[in-house]
């Protein structure tokens, strides 16, 4: 009976010029560009691009770090991204033994001059950049895996570049998943253990053997490195492994057995850049991964097949959305038209309608009332007009009163809420109409066998529970025989 829902649900993103504000403002960004308009004709570089030593200090103080211990490693790093997004252009010397030159490069007008769009694909520039860097080795001594031209011999080191992006992508896809998930962790952070082990430690695993758990610490340990190269440029907000604990423990912390003081074992959370950046990783890998919004510009019948795979908050931001660009009464229109059918996913179409319907105001009432006497909307209309308290509205006659119930029941059993409330409805339901029980298994309604199921299942009365079971065989055998 449940929909097809889109693989992800769908993320709140900013506009995009405050996206691309919080790209510029990015440390790492920041200072990128803040060294390339300070590069010139005495600006001298090695043989890989970087900045010869004697340049560094300048660049320290330029940037206003010489308080910074680690300000030349800083200073380094910002130069190294300023010339691999094109902010700076280098000129290699005549010679090995001739220092290159440096210049402002023409990704530079982008910074001052550009949309947006520009800015933020300069910025996603340097976020693949950096994120090439959190997947490279660490390596403490480099000179015995050099091959005799200088470069890395991949051989002596043991590092599989594929399944190390792979790992990160990962991990980085299930924060993402947990930021933008129905009761996951919204705008909080994730703890680092949970998000190691959500890569490590099998889905059918009970508890977690001790190899198991070393291979979360050794997990832990790599992401401690990579977010910390990674919050710099932007990407997530990131409270780091407390050192102390790797004194205690040793040269690795052990993932903590509860939730005392689980903060210091690393918190990590998307920033708003950082859920624009992985969910357009996501889009270019052919991963379904919408954002609200998405359908402004779509029909109504996109729109409510769309939401059924959408939690509550982000349902209505959209529907408020898709009505904002549109007249209430054409729209009101459209929407009963898309709400209309009898395949597996209508109940829950109309919910949506219903749902969409409240947000419209009372100058749709004509559109509405033009479909009491329709089988498929006559239910919900009188709901809707009762809402507004309209006068002259028809009763319904029972065959619809039943059909509505079995609809409205059906369409909760494919959103994964609260089991309480979906017993509460059932009970409800079934008691407020007189011989519903007795009557519901004649209903002409596609989905009348497994609504009647499922109040056997959830009915809290043990009578009314047998003769829903009762009802629903009685449902298949007419159908059967139909």
């Amino acid at each position: 009976m449940a929909a097809e829902h889109p693989t992800l649900p769908p993320v709140r993103l900013l506009p995009d010029a405050e996206l691309a504000r919080d790209a510029l403002s990015a440390p790492l960004l920041a200072h990128a560009v803040r060294l390339a308009r300070w590069a010139g004709p005495d600006t001298r570089v090695g043989t890989g691009g970087e900045l010869v030593d004697e340049q560094l200090p300048e660049a320290v103080r330029h940037l206003g770090l010489d308080d910074d211990e680690d300000a030349e490693y800083w200073a380094g790093d910002a130069w190294r991204l300023a010339v691999d997004t094109g902010l700076v252009d280098v000129e290699d010397g005549p010679d090995d033994d001739t220092p290159g030159t440096a210049a402002p490069g023409a990704a530079l007008a982008t910074v001052s001059g550009g949309s947006p769009r520009e800015v933020l694909a300069l910025w996603l520039d340097a976020f693949d950049a950096v994120f090439s860097d959190a997947v490279a080795p660490l390596l403490d001594d480099i000179e015995p895996l050099l091959d005799e031209d200088g470069g890395l011999d991949l051989d002596a080191v043991d590092w599989d570049p594929e399944a190390e992006a792979e790992f990160l992508e990962g991990v980085l896809g299930n924060l993402y998943l947990l930021t933008v998930s129905e009761g996951g962790a919204g705008d909080g952070p994730v703890p680092l253990p949970a998000l190691a082990a959500s890569m490590v430690v099998p889905d059918d695993m009970g508890e977690p053997t001790d190899d198991v758990l070393e291979q979360v610490s050794d997990a832990m340990m790599r992401l401690d490195e990579q977010f910390r190269l990674l919050e710099p440029i932007g990407l997530v907000a990131y409270r780091p492994v407390d050192e102390a604990l790797m004194a205690e423990e040793g040269e690795e912390p052990a993932p903590p057995v509860d939730d005392e003081d689980v903060s210091r074992y690393g918190m990590v959370r998307l920033t708003p850049l950082g859920l624009y950046a992985i969910r357009t990783r996501m889009l270019e890998a052919g991963v379904d991964a919408p954002a609200v919004g998405d359908l402004a510009d779509k029909g109504a019948d996109a729109l409510l097949t769309a939401l059924t795979g959408y939690p509550g908050p982000a349902a209505r931001a959209e529907t408020e959305g898709w009505l904002a660009g549109r007249e209430p009464v054409p729209a009101a229109a459209e929407l009963l038209a898309a709400a209309r059918g009898l395949d597996p996913e209508a109940p829950l179409r109309r919910l949506h309608c219903q749902q969409a319907l409240a947000l419209v105001g009372a100058e749709a009432e004509p559109v509405v009332r033009a479909v009491l006497d329709d089988a498929e909307l006559g239910g919900l209309a009188r709901v809707w007009l009762a809402e507004r308290g309209a006068s002259d509205v028809p009763p319904p006659p029972e065959s619809m009163i039943f059909w509505l119930a079995v609809d409205t029941i059906a369409a909760q059993l494919d959103v994964a809420g609260d089991l309480e409330e979906l017993r509460d409805l059932v009970e409800n339901l079934t008691s407020s109409h007189t011989g519903f029980l007795e009557s519901a298994w004649r209903v002409e309604h596609p989905a009348t066998a497994d609504v009647l199921d499922a109040v056997g299942r959830l009915h809290p009365d043990r009578t009314a529970a047998k003769e829903a079971r009762k009802a629903a065989f009685k449902a298949r055998s007419r159908a059967g025989s139909a």
